[in-house]
């Protein structure tokens, strides 16, 4: 008997933790279905749309790098908050076969930081110019902040990012720049690779920021990054990338499979199975 199936593609993936997650709620739900890991090239995308439209037991898919914004005009529809934030990291199969487009990184940005943030004048500093950080851009406000402005590596690329998230200097500003303001709270969010296992760490130096800083990390692999070390040796508040892998996963999972996952105790069962 065939099951209902959902799966997440990129390239590379072997690395994503997400069918560990989607399996575990699977099983505590009692429901029948798998979900799987796919590895899917930037010339092969096309091809593996067309391949699992006609398939009917497919839910659809989780989408990461580096397929976020070319997976966009391959799709029937897109929802309009992935099209607002103009990358797509999950899609959903209809019984017609038509594939819609969402984005749930936004809702795994905000769960997390609503829950820190009791301040109203808070400044978000996004690290990164690609499709985390497009989503982080609608997170954070989603999540209570007030401000934010976009640093990269190379400033011109965060330029257009500016804009989307209304930056006050209505400019990117180089890495090099990210320092506290005087009077706000502030979040700053590593929307970038920076500090995955093999890359270099994040380099902000964060001992000029209050203690009511929270620093968030989209990376979780490895989850105590160099920036989270930083963070917590300095006493600031601090969200680790699990928070946003899971938070995005349920609201995916709930498209796929239609119904919402158990999360009880902060997700404690499911971060024990992820770092073990």
């Amino acid at each position: 008997m065939s099951l209902p199936y959902a799966e997440v593609i990129g390239d590379p993936i072997t690395q994503s933790k997400s069918p560990i997650i989607h399996r575990h709620w699977l099983q505590a739900l009692g429901l029948q279905g798998d979900y799987r890991h796919a590895h899917v090239t930037a010339e092969g995308l096309e091809a593996f749309l067309a391949t699992r439209r006609d398939d009917a037991d497919w839910r659809g898919c989780n989408v990461t790098m580096p397929h976020k914004q070319a997976i966009m005009p391959l799709l029937d529809a897109l929802d309009p908050l992935a099209e607002q934030v103009g990358a797509v990291n999950t899609v959903v199969r209809g019984e017609d076969g038509r594939l819609t487009g969402y984005n749930t990184d936004v809702d795994g940005v905000a769960e997390p930081l609503s829950a820190l943030l009791s301040r109203q004048d808070a400044h978000a500093y996004i690290i990164g110019a690609g499709g985390a950080a497009r989503a982080a851009i609608f997170g954070v406000s989603r999540g209570g902040a007030a401000t934010t402005s976009i640093f990269n590596r190379t400033a011109h690329k965060a330029d257009e990012l500016a804009v989307l998230a209304r930056a006050p200097s209505g400019k990117g500003h180089p890495l090099a720049d990210l320092i506290p303001t005087e009077s706000n709270s502030h979040i700053i969010v590593n929307a970038t690779s920076m500090g995955m296992g093999g890359q270099n760490p994040v380099p902000v130096d964060l001992s000029r920021f209050a203690a009511d800083t929270i620093v968030f990390e989209m990376v979780y692999a490895p989850l105590e990054t160099p920036l989270l070390a930083q963070a917590r040796a300095q006493g600031l508040r601090t969200i680790d990338g699990l928070a946003m892998l899971i938070g995005q996963g349920a609201v995916a999972f709930e498209k796929f499979f239609g119904a919402p996952p158990p999360r009880d105790n902060g997700d404690a069962a499911l971060r024990a199975l992820l770092t073990a």
